[in-house]
């Protein structure tokens, strides 16, 4: 009986780990930050990906933040992973540009984002983030 219990959860959790993520919603310019604030603090990249702006430097950004996050310690890591986001203020500079203001409390240190609208999606511009004076 053990064996069988066993054999079930091993293929449930294989079956479970091949299922491709959901699909994330990018219809909102806050609930992109969000999806994309968490995925990071979570180091859930393939998902923070999702919600990025694909172009040549936010990519070459994003692998660089990504590098920085592996270096981190696990006492690090999981500051990140278990502390929430405080979203300061949203401004919407027009109908397809936001900047969404934030900090985590783990850090407590303010950020921006900048969303753009392309097509119906809001996606992240992680260039404006690294770039811009804070």
């Amino acid at each position: 009986m053990n064996k069988l219990f066993a054999a079930i959860f091993l293929v449930t959790t294989v079956i479970i780990s091949c299922t491709p993520s959901a699909p994330v919603s990018k219809k909102d310019p806050l609930e992109s930050a969000r999806g994309f604030i968490e995925a990071s603090l979570q180091g859930n990249f393939d998902q923070a990906q999702q919600y990025l702006l694909n172009d040549s430097t936010n990519m070459l950004y994003f692998d660089t933040f990504k590098d920085f996050y592996a270096k981190r310690s696990d006492a690090e890591k999981d500051g990140y992973k278990n502390a929430s986001i405080i979203i300061d203020s949203t401004q919407n500079l027009s109908d397809s540009v936001a900047i969404i203001t934030y900090a985590n409390t783990y850090k407590n240190k303010p950020s921006k984002l900048k969303l753009v609208k392309k097509g119906s999606d809001w996606l992240v511009d992680f260039k404006y983030t690294l770039n811009s004076d804070q």
